[in-house]
């Protein structure tokens, strides 16, 4: 339960260009106040990151949409940890819903990301969601958990703490549809709520953010929820304009409007 909102902008699958990336550099510079009541990270592809992080305002965070579970070696394609952190990231997102159903990553391949992250300083930004037949099935609590008992099982409830947590309902993603604000925070609530069963401290610490066709006309009531520490905004992070009326539901809120 976070004073500050975290507001990940740019998780931008594989959308954008190098004129594109450099437009939005420059209108977030000109639009974000240089203190912000809220923290912003943007998320491009991995060719475009060094562009993002040589010409990003100095308030903003970047990280990476996904990175290796291994160290180096014969695994051609795949970007490290230590590379990220080497060009200068400071976050990474692991276990995007995507890379679970297009790439079938497991639970444990997850976990090992999550583990290679913190490894080189990376926060991770751990995604965790169910389908739609999942939720159709009650099974939206068995699935969420079990998606971060993998990485309470690898690294430690300590270890957990460090990073963030995403819940991203995969039948909200890119469709338009939105779960309700009362929607988001019973699984954001029953997260916090099984996190303290190992330790209240850090349950009340982290940060869980809400991915799901979050915009700025759902923002405000999103952000309102108890347990609700910000969004990892996809669609509407795609301009400039559309983000930043997200931030300024952010801003209303941290000044108690």
């Amino acid at each position: 339960m976070s004073d500050r909102k975290l507001l990940v902008a740019g998780n931008w699958k594989m959308h954008g260009s190098l004129t594109f990336v450099k437009e939005m550099m420059t209108s977030l510079a000109t639009m974000l106040p240089s203190k912000m009541n809220y923290d912003v990270a943007v998320f491009p592809v991995y060719i475009h990151l060094h562009e993002v992080i040589n010409t990003k305002p100095e308030q903003v965070l970047c990280g990476a949409q996904n990175l290796s579970e291994y160290d180096d070696g014969a695994v051609t394609g795949e970007v490290s940890g230590k590379m990220l952190a080497d060009l200068g990231c400071n976050m990474v997102l692991v276990g995007h819903s995507e890379r679970r159903v297009m790439n079938r990553e497991s639970n444990e391949e997850v976990a090992k990301k999550f583990a290679q992250a913190l490894k080189y300083g990376l926060t991770p930004v751990l995604c965790v969601g169910e389908s739609l037949l999942e939720r159709q099935s009650n099974q939206t609590f068995d699935v969420v958990w079990a998606q971060i008992q993998a990485v309470l099982d690898l690294v430690g409830i300590e270890q957990l703490g460090l990073g963030v947590l995403a819940y991203e309902p995969v039948w909200a993603i890119g469709t338009g549809e939105t779960a309700t604000a009362e929607q988001a925070q019973e699984v954001h609530q029953f997260i916090r709520s099984q996190l303290a069963l190992n330790d209240d401290t850090i349950s009340r610490r982290i940060r869980i953010l809400y991915g799901g066709s979050c915009k700025g006309s759902n923002a405000y009531e999103l952000f309102s929820m108890q347990d609700v520490d910000g969004g990892l905004i996809g669609g509407a992070s795609l301009t400039a304009q559309d983000f930043m009326a997200i931030c300024q539901e952010a801003d209303k809120l941290s000044q108690g409007d």
